[in-house]
């Protein structure tokens, strides 16, 4: 766990600096949610593990170099947030049950702006200091650049002593638009998303261009220094700012309850695209400050406030052309080239279409008009066919021969997929195969990654695994941009992966249908390489969650000479998965199988992992092996399987309860 940690800690440490200080996103908000909660979780259960610079305890990122700090009179925080009514619910029963004596409880909806937080500090009614919020005790002095935005008053409409404002600062969707079609023209870089843009624009040293850049900001909460002016709801407060001359988001609304918010949340998830200015979300507060005054702050977010953000965006755009890829097990896919269109907090270029079939199936042609999506809000998909092109008709016929190796391409009897079938020598396969194996859930060797392997592989350096264990430090510093430090680290990166987990180096060997969790259940079964590489058909079928097509694919993979010398080749060189050694007294849950179905209250693959460490087996679907069900919120249809098997189901506390060695009933 304390590794765990560790990595989360880095990882979004450098996600956010990525984020607030370079204003280029690396990963999507579903996903750094989801790691930012996986934390969060793992230093509530370890809190001996948590890190003194842990980003649960920050908001924000560090300073530009290109401003001068300032130290906020109030603090700036950062907000909870979900995908999920069921989570708002919760989150206002809780308060319910803190103030029972308050029949109903308001709350004032706001649309969640996707710009850049400030903070404004304004004396005897004029503007003196515009800051960004940093991380949120220290943020950077822009005041220059502040005073250029129209919608910002330079000095209030009414006398007021000492105020601290907070707003949002974005760029609105024709101005976004009218930039990036500037930044074409004169070959300028374009810029991925209006936040970007708006975060860019802001920060920069010379205030003229800041104002050519059209940005814009929402007011939404004040501070005053002056406590004399009976203010007592947050709705009182922003008419209030309203009457000071603040710009304020027009759609905001009182809501009597958690239902009737909700209801406005699903008003603007369709709503918004109607609007000039991105919104991912609704931020819902209490109404009552002398509520918020008692709910008070976590260490990053008020208590008295959450916000709800939108699921992924569905948008169209014109397929500029169809091209192939091959994969590392041989797989071609399809994949889209897009006219660029911003989708759910980024600009798309490529989706996929996932094979020929479905090609065929929506009808897809060069030059059509087409609805996308960002699966998981990650991986663009085409959705449906809007318009076909009257210009290009033809229908796109797969390839014959693989674009990479020429290899004329096979079928595979009960799969949509063509196949290349020069598996240890095509250029791509070879490329794919060596990414899989340093990725993250496999050898995990930081450093080395899809542009060093295409230069290993394109200068002949690494044609498998085993080689890559032969690189002298010399052959990497042959390679573009890597100098002899870098070459070092990678250098060590690798032989320090020499000892895997044995789960991560079953998974990195790439066995047809052997993925991530498979590789778990096998490495929990046979405990040693060596067990699992002897076993037979019969055995691996045994374990629950395997079926006679992955044992099948198990020995043909070990009945290949070429994988055999291989493995042999890395054992040779000190490349070890290490033995599986189990306390069976630290096991509570040992050998139990366990099925989750249903939304809880941390992710699935948290509770997966708490699960394995205790023992137990997590297989994806109910049998009659299955000793226990966990059920969360909004549970499907295995609950009623189980029913049918008469197998245990169990909520989260009954499962707290089992894991604590308590009764469960």
């Amino acid at each position: 766990m304390q590794k765990r940690i560790q990595e989360l800690t880095e990882l979004i440490t450098k996600y956010n600096r990525a984020y607030y200080e370079q204003n280029a996103p690396l990963i999507s908000d579903v996903e750094y949610d989801v790691l930012f909660k996986e934390l969060a979780a793992l230093e509530n259960e370890y809190p001996e593990f948590r890190l003194a610079d842990s980003p649960t305890e920050k908001v924000g990122s560090d300073i530009s170099k290109g401003f001068s700090e300032y130290k906020h009179k109030t603090r700036l925080y950062s907000l909870d947030n979900t995908y999920s009514y069921e989570d708002l619910r919760k989150w206002y029963e809780k308060i319910q049950k803190q103030f029972s004596n308050i029949r109903e409880i308001e709350l004032v909806c706001e649309l969640k702006i996707d710009g850049l937080a400030v903070s404004l500090t304004y004396e005897n009614s004029a503007l003196t200091v515009g800051a960004t919020r940093g991380d949120g005790i220290v943020g950077e002095n822009i005041t220059e650049n502040i005073k250029t935005i129209k919608t910002i008053p330079p000095q209030l409409k009414k006398n007021v002593t000492e105020l601290d404002a907070r707003g949002e600062i974005f760029m609105p969707k024709s101005a976004f638009e009218k930039l990036n079609n500037n930044q074409k023209k004169n070959n300028g870089k374009l810029f991925a998303n209006p936040r970007n843009a708006a975060a860019g624009s802001l920060r920069q040293l010379n205030p003229k261009i800041t104002a050519e850049r059209e940005l814009s900001m929402f007011t939404y909460a004040g501070i005053l220094g002056d406590k004399n002016y009976k203010i007592e709801t947050h709705l009182e407060m922003l008419e209030f700012l309203k009457g000071l001359g603040f710009n304020l988001n027009p759609n905001y609304k009182v809501c009597k309850d958690i239902e009737e918010a909700i209801e406005y949340c699903k008003y603007w998830d369709t709503e918004r695209y109607n609007l000039d200015y991105a919104t991912d979300g609704v931020v819902i507060k209490i109404n009552r400050l002398d509520i918020e005054t008692e709910l008070g702050y976590t260490s990053r977010a008020p208590r008295w406030a959450t916000a709800f953000k939108f699921p992924p965006e569905e948008v169209s755009t014109t397929v500029k052309d169809i091209q192939v890829n091959v994969g590392r097990t041989g797989a071609v896919t399809p994949v889209a080239i897009l006219e660029p269109v911003y989708v759910s907090g980024s600009t798309v270029q490529r989706a996929t279409l996932h094979n020929f079939e479905e090609i065929k199936r929506l009808g897809i042609n060069v030059g059509d008009t087409v609805l996308i999506k960002k699966a998981a809000e990650i991986i663009p998909k085409v959705i449906t066919v809007l318009e076909h092109s009257s210009e290009t008709m033809k229908e796109f016929l797969p390839p014959d021969i693989c674009p990479f190796c020429k290899s004329k391409l096979i079928p595979v009897e009960g799969e949509v997929n063509l196949y290349c079938p020069n598996t240890f020598f095509c250029p791509a396969q070879i490329k794919g195969k060596l990414e899989y194996w340093v990725s993250k859930d496999c050898m995990d060797i930081d450093g080395v990654g899809t542009n060093l392997i295409s230069q290993l592989v394109e200068k002949g350096y690494v044609t498998n695994p085993a080689e890559l264990y032969k690189l002298r430090i010399d052959d990497l510093m042959q390679l573009e941009l890597i100098a002899q430090k870098s070459a070092q680290n990678i250098f060590d990166a690798i032989q320090g992966s020499k000892k895997p987990d044995l789960s991560r180096f079953i998974n990195a060997l790439g066995i047809r249908h052997v993925g991530k969790e498979t590789s778990e259940l096998i490495a929990t079964k046979f405990q040693t390489f060596e067990n699992f590489q002897n076993a037979a058909c019969d055995s691996v079928k045994q374990i629950d969650g395997i079926g006679e097509k992955i044992a099948n694919s198990i020995i043909d993979f070990f009945a290949n000479e070429t994988n055999i010398k291989l493995i042999n080749e890395l054992f040779e060189l000190g490349v070890k998965p290490k033995e599986i050694i189990m306390e069976e007294s630290e096991k509570p849950l040992l050998n139990q199988v366990f099925v989750i179905t249903g939304t809880l209250s941390n992710t699935r693959d948290f509770f997966e992992k708490r699960i394995k460490n205790l023992g137990a087996k997590v297989s994806s679907s109910v049998s009659k092996n299955t000793n226990y069900v966990l059920m969360g919120e909004n549970p499907g249809s295995k609950v009623d399987k189980a029913r049918t098997l008469g197998v245990k189901i169990i909520s989260e506390d009954e499962f707290e309860n089992l894991v604590s060695g308590s009764k469960v009933n």
